[in-house]
């Protein structure tokens, strides 16, 4: 199930240098404290460049090569296979 609402959340007991750190980052930005912290929270929960490769890698995998000259002839394969089953 995917969730595509929006959390929030209250972060409690913060170190002051890493509030100062946010400040300053927000006014280099010109933004507000909170998008400084939500971008600092989505790029160290982001994947690394390892693991989705490594997932592409296993999807590739597990679809095997495609056969046909373009994606198109491979997806009117695949609908005629579908068609006929």
């Amino acid at each position: 199930m995917v969730w595509s609402g929006m959390a929030q959340m209250m972060i409690r007991n913060l170190d002051e240098a890493t509030a100062a750190t946010l400040k300053r980052r927000a006014l280099a930005q010109r933004t507000s404290v909170e998008e400084e912290a939500r971008r600092a929270l989505a790029a160290s929960a982001a994947p690394d460049l390892k693991s989705v490769i490594a997932r592409m890698n296993a999807i590739s995998a597990r679809i095997g090569s495609l056969s046909g000259l373009s994606v198109v002839e491979d997806l009117r394969a695949d609908r005629a296979r579908d068609d006929n089953s």
